[in-house]
C-alpha cells in the first residue's frame, strides 16, 4: 500500500459540493469551453477508424501538436462509461496536452460516441483486448517516441489495466494516468444503489439509450425486449453477464475488470491516480486500499466530485492541469 498525497486542489463555496462538481463536469457549458480551447489552438482533429484483429472497428480522433513545441510524445485519452471523444474532460485534457507539445489520440470505446454501427457485439467493460489492440494500432500509426495513456472514470480503469498489460502486451507504455477510476466495480454499484438516486438514473438513462440504438441496428443479434431495459442497474448488469459473456452473474463480471487490492502491485509502468474523497460514484476507500508499486502516486483531494475538480467560472479544471503537469514531468525525466 502506498502513502497517499494530499492534493493542492481547493474548492470553495458551491464548488465544495460534490454534486455541483459532478454535474458541472459533464455540463454543456464545460463542453463548449473545451471545444473553444481546441479551436483556439488550431487543432481540428483527424477522425480515424481503426481496423483491429477479429474484425473489430473502433473510432477515434487524432490531434497533432504545433510543430514548434512538439515533444515527440503521444497521449492516448480514454473517456468514461457512456462518454465519448467529445466529452468535456477529453476536450479540456487534449487542449492542455497539445499546448504542452504532446500529440493526442482520443479513442471511443465500442458503442460510444455514435459508433454502435461499427460492431455487432455489445460493449462491456471486460473488452480489454480490443482496447489493447487499439493502443498498439495507434502506436504503430503515429510512431511516437514516448507513449502514455490517460483516462477518466471507466477510462481510468482501462488505463490502469493497459499499464498492467503493457510489458506482456507489447505496448511499451511510458506512463499511465487515471482520474477517479473505478478500481472495485462491485463497490461502485453499491454506491450507486445507496447514494443519491440521480446518478443511478443518469447512467441508466444513457445505458438504456445505447442498448436501444444497438437493438435497432442489429435486431437479429439483439432481440431483447423492453422488459430487459426496465431493469435496474444490477438487474441489467446481471442480464449482460449471463447472456453476453461467460461470467454467470454480475459479481464475476465485476471481478473481470477490477484492479482492486494488489492487482496493480507488480506494474512496472509509472502509474498516477487522482481522486476526490467526496466522489459520489467512486468509494475513496477502495483507492486507499490499493497496493501500488513504488513508482506510483495516489493524490486525493477533499473535494472534486466525480471527475470534476472545477477551478473557476470559466470551468477550467484541475484534473486536466494535473494530467498535463504529470505527463510533461514524466517526459522531462525520460529525456
Amino acid at each position: 500500500m502506498i502513502r497517499e498525497t494530499v492534493s493542492p486542489y481547493r474548492a470553495r463555496g458551491l464548488l465544495a459540493n460534490p454534486h455541483v462538481q459532478s454535474v458541472l463536469s459533464s455540463s454543456p457549458w464545460r463542453k463548449r469551453a473545451g471545444l473553444a480551447r481546441l479551436r483556439a489552438l488550431g487543432a481540428p482533429g483527424e477522425r480515424r477508424i481503426l481496423d483491429l484483429p477479429g474484425g473489430v472497428r473502433l473510432a477515434g480522433v487524432h490531434y497533432a501538436a504545433a510543430p514548434a513545441p512538439a515533444r515527440g510524445a503521444l497521449a492516448l485519452l480514454l473517456h468514461g462509461w457512456e462518454g465519448s471523444v467529445e466529452s468535456s474532460y477529453i476536450n479540456h485534457s487534449a487542449a492542455e496536452l497539445l499546448a504542452a507539445g504532446v500529440d493526442v489520440f482520443a479513442l471511443n470505446f465500442r458503442d460510444h460516441g455514435g459508433t454502435h454501427h461499427l460492431n455487432e457485439g455489445l460493449f462491456h467493460s471486460c473488452r480489454l483486448d480490443e482496447v489493447l489492440d487499439a493502443a498498439r494500432a495507434v502506436r504503430a500509426l503515429y510512431a511516437p517516441r514516448r507513449f502514455v495513456v490517460a483516462g477518466y472514470s471507466l477510462g481510468g480503469n482501462f488505463a490502469l489495466r493497459l499499464a498492467r498489460a503493457s510489458a506482456d502486451g507489447g505496448l511499451g507504455l511510458d506512463g499511465a494516468f487515471a482520474v477517479c477510476p473505478p478500481v472495485d466495480p462491485s463497490a461502485v454499484l453499491r454506491e450507486l444503489e445507496t447514494g443519491p438516486a440521480f446518478y443511478h438514473w443518469y447512467f441508466m438513462r444513457k445505458w438504456r439509450g445505447s442498448l436501444k440504438r444497438k437493438r435497432a441496428l442489429f435486431p437479429q443479434a439483439h432481440a431483447f425486449g423492453d422488459d430487459v431495459l426496465r431493469r435496474d442497474m444490477r438487474g441489467l448488469t446481471r442480464w449482460l453477464a449471463a447472456r453476453h459473456g461467460d461470467w454467470g452473474d454480475e459479481e464475476r463480471y465485476f471481478d473481470g475488470y477490477a484492479v482492486s487490492g494488489n492487482r496493480l502491485a507488480e506494474v512496472t509502468v509509472p502509474v498516477h491516480i487522482l481522486a476526490a474523497a467526496d466522489d459520489p460514484v467512486i468509494p475513496v476507500d477502495s483507492l486507499r486500499a490499493l497496493a501500488l508499486p513504488a513508482n506510483a502516486t495516489l493524490e486525493i483531494s477533499a473535494h472534486g466530485g466525480h471527475c470534476g475538480f472545477i477551478l473557476d467560472r470559466r470551468l477550467h479544471g484541475y484534473a486536466e492541469r494535473w494530467l498535463q503537469n504529470g505527463v510533461t514531468a514524466l517526459l522531462d525525466r525520460l529525456q
